[in-house]
């Protein structure tokens, strides 16, 4: 399977998943733990895919959204954004909203 079908797949199947750096229980960037920080706040059930396991998908993922860095979050097969537009959207409540619409 091609890597573009592969997170065209994982994002359908799965309501809300990052891409990051690590794990959620390790994490290798700030950016990626202040993510899986936000989403445990809000107590969200939340796949995830480790992009420094795998360096196609860690390429394919930016070429998919055209978003050139990591984390990169999907709710509802939308593209929400990275670190600093999820931060600023936890943070007005937007991120609630979203993830309960």
């Amino acid at each position: 399977m091609e890597i573009k079908e592969q997170i065209a797949q994982d994002i359908k199947e799965n309501s809300v998943i990052v891409y990051m750096k690590g794990t959620p229980t390790m994490p290798q960037c700030g950016f990626s733990a202040r993510v899986i920080s936000i989403l445990e706040s809000l107590n969200v059930s939340y796949t995830t895919r480790d992009v420094l396991s795998d360096p196609e998908l860690r390429q394919g993922i930016k070429d998919f959204s055209e978003w050139p860095t990591i984390p990169q979050l999907y709710i509802n097969e939308e593209f929400i954004g990275g670190c600093d537009i999820i931060t600023e959207q936890y943070e007005s409540g937007e991120l609630d909203d979203v993830l309960k619409g």
